[in-house]
């Protein structure tokens, strides 16, 4: 395992986790649908438990939370940037469109997030003794979440955009209604949406 690259991914995991509170604290902002505005605030405070969470890890093992890199900045920069466009959409003044671009920058956020707790559990599973527990302890309470996150909000962009092109959509999308958490649930989910338009 290299070690200094562990680091490194916990410091881009912790930023990128800080950064989408505020990515999240934004899109509840540019939600129109109340489903996806109810949706975006569980995330929210599941998302500051992950802040959390790499905190407890950092202080468990040893680690400083402010550590620079030039990773960290750049994740730092990206967020932000998700958050400017947010803000810029919603200052046009199309709240349709404001919902839609922050479903595509949810998309963006989730799925770096997505990759590094996925990342994390691998290591989890390379390691051994304190540092693997504590990893391990980690991803266990936050992956599953990660995976709602990403495909749900995947499933809103596109069902949102579906509509928005004058389509029949499904809302809540096929991937909130059963409940999925894996890529092959997705998949499945999306494929069921032209079953579901018949009933």
């Amino acid at each position: 395992m290299n070690k200094a690259q562990l680091k490194e991914l916990l410091i881009q995991a912790l930023e990128h986790e800080r950064g989408g509170v505020e990515v999240y604290t934004t899109a509840v902002e540019c939600a129109v649908n109340e489903d996806l505005k109810e949706e975006w605030q569980k995330y929210l405070g599941e998302t500051r438990r992950h802040v959390e969470v790499l905190t407890g890890v950092f202080e468990s093992l040893g680690l400083d939370i402010e550590e620079d890199s030039p990773g960290r900045r750049i994740v730092h920069d990206l967020g932000q940037s998700l958050v400017a466009a947010m803000q810029a959409a919603l200052q046009a003044g199309q709240p349709e469109a404001a919902e839609l671009v922050a479903c595509e920058c949810v998309v963006l956020a989730e799925t770096k997030d997505h990759l590094n707790w996925e990342l994390l559990g691998r290591c989890a599973d390379k390691l051994r003794g304190a540092e693997a527990k504590i990893l391990q302890s980690a991803a266990e309470e936050v992956e599953d979440q990660e995976d709602e996150h990403l495909y749900h909000t995947r499933g809103w962009c596109r069902e949102l955009w579906i509509a928005s092109l004058g389509m029949k959509a499904v809302l809540p999308p096929p991937e909130e209604k059963k409940q999925v958490k894996t890529a092959i649930g997705a998949s499945r989910a999306e494929h069921s949406r032209d079953q579901m338009l018949k009933h």
